[in-house]
């Protein structure tokens, strides 16, 4: 039986290229700096300039060359639907706003979302502002709520609403006025730390001007806060990891309550599991508290990680040593009971791929690339450098097409990715997983998370068989604009696809010229 897919067949790209001729503005994409430019003008320039500095992407890269990543709010609205006590406000376009919330609702948010709509009018006019003021003086009941997140989308940012107006507190409670614009933030993961950062500040502000309430739960002994999201059972885990070394898990940040972030704060040190949290890490340092890379992840990752803590806060030799045996010994009893035979692909927009590909490494499957949508950074460094070490491509700000051109060169046994990374992959027969929901969600810690992963993976990797089947069924009943079975295949006109692409093109770019 032919192969339906060969290795060197090509891909079209996932758009239509323009002829640069028939526009006269060149046919490319402008969207982005026209919002960029307005919000700019519009005075936000100093939190464009931070977003900047704080989620770099390379500068010549084209409107195609992004990272994956969902709408950059749906980060930042996640934390807030997540933590008791919140209100959470959006303004923004409709179709966004009703694209978050379902989104939100999808992944299990049982709590409502405030929204304040907008016409031209109230835009241009400034009543925008007026109505959000009103709307969150109306939510602000300190018998119901700690805290109010209200989040400009796009447009709102783009045309200058200032959030920053709206006070610091109204009736005693919180407000926490973020932009969260898809053309300034480039992923959800780093937009999680836009609110993070936001309540760390706010929350650090507070404890510099006086007593603040108590944790519900506050360890007497020195804690390490715990920087990004983690499946639930992990930082059990790793407080049982430091208890021998007199220490405990302290606070995930982002949290799920206001006044846990003053015991994140109140901390000895800050392990950076999410090594991406930019605007976190700096309140944590202006804090005093210190910062360690990576995650106990494996052997490996575990024993440095242990080293990192006992370094970091100068425990007795000793003391580390023998709880990194003992931890080593756990880790790696549960990989040589669960391991992995296989090629593997790794790549997701969640921002924990390096330690997910570290733990397949030492579970013993061939990882030869890990396409991140989220920066490199130096807290991650020591994950980078031992996947290095063992000869793994690592692309930090990956795109969709640079992930599917690695599953068509290594041709891997299982493609760990997005949704349309795992489309792509099954198209061509290949076992696929999705990142979000089949991989990042499972622990990933210390000896509870060293033969995690080898289930599903092994069980995936198992179905080839089944996937060859089904591609050899359908063989023959074409691709692309050929889709399906015809009495007469139809003709691809590529052409008029272009010809009329570029029209569409010159009409939208006429359109966001109308008041400029």
């Amino acid at each position: 039986m032919s192969d339906a897919f060969p290795p060197n067949a090509s891909r079209a790209p996932d758009r239509i290229e323009l002829d640069t001729a028939a526009v006269k503005s060149g046919g490319a994409c402008a969207s982005k700096d026209t919002m960029l430019d307005a919000a700019r003008t519009a005075g936000k320039s100093e939190i464009l300039d931070q977003y900047a500095a704080d989620y770099p992407v390379d500068p010549k890269a084209g409107p195609h060359d992004q990272p994956q990543s969902m709408c950059p709010a749906f980060g930042s609205l996640r934390v807030g639907l997540r933590m008791r006590r919140t209100a959470t406000v959006l303004s923004g376009s409709a179709c966004c706003v009703y694209g978050l919330t379902f989104t939100s609702h999808f992944y299990g948010a049982r709590r409502t979302v405030g929204y304040v709509p907008f016409s031209s009018e109230t835009l241009v006019t400034g009543k925008l502002f007026e109505d959000i003021k009103e709307a969150v003086e109306g939510l602000a009941d300190p018998e119901n709520y700690d805290a109010i997140i209200v989040t400009n989308l796009c447009v709102p940012t783009a045309s200058g609403v200032p959030l920053r107006l709206l006070g610091k507190a109204i009736n005693g409670v919180r407000i926490i006025g973020i932009d969260v614009p898809g053309f300034g933030i480039p992923t959800h993961a780093e937009a999680k730390d836009v609110l993070a950062g936001a309540m760390l500040n706010y929350a650090r502000e507070e404890v510099a001007a006086g007593p603040v309430a108590a944790p519900r739960e506050r360890s007497d002994l020195p804690t390490v806060t715990l920087l990004g999201e983690m499946f639930p059972a992990d930082p059990v885990v790793i407080g049982q990891m430091l208890a021998p070394l007199g220490l405990a898990a302290g606070p995930v940040v982002p949290t799920r309550e206001w006044r846990e972030l003053y015991a994140a704060l109140d901390c000895a040190v800050v392990a950076a599991i999410h090594p991406f949290y930019t605007a976190s890490i700096r309140e944590f340092e202006a804090a005093g508290r210190p910062i360690i890379g990576s995650a106990p992840v494996g052997a490996d990752g575990t024993a440095a990680w242990l080293q990192a803590i006992g370094d970091t806060l100068g425990l007795p030799q000793d003391k580390v040593d023998a709880v990194k045996n003992t931890m080593i010994a756990a880790c790696r009893g549960a990989l040589e009971k669960m391991p992995i035979k296989g090629r593997i692909t790794v790549s997701g927009y969640e921002g924990s791929e390096l330690l997910v590909a570290r733990l397949l490494v030492e579970s013993g499957a061939e990882v030869p690339y890990v396409g991140t949508a989220t920066p490199r950074t130096k807290w991650s460094d020591p994950d980078r450098e031992w996947l290095e070490a063992r000869g793994v491509k690592i692309q930090f700000r990956a795109s969709l097409e640079q992930d599917i051109a690695a599953v068509d060169e290594y041709r891997p046994d299982l493609a760990i990715g997005t949704t349309p990374v795992v489309q792509h992959a099954k198209s061509r027969a290949i076992p696929s997983l999705y990142f979000t929901n089949l991989i990042s969600a499972r622990p990933l810690m210390g000896p509870a998370g060293a033969g995690s992963l080898a289930t599903v993976i092994n069980a995936a990797m198992g179905n080839k068989e089944r996937f060859d089947t089904m591609r050899d069924f359908f063989e023959g009943v074409g691709t692309e604009h050929a889709a399906g079975v015809w009495e007469t295949l139809p003709v691809d006109r590529p052409k008029f696809r272009k010809k009329y692409a570029a029209l569409n093109d010159a009409a939208r770019k006429a359109s966001e010229a109308v008041g400029s």
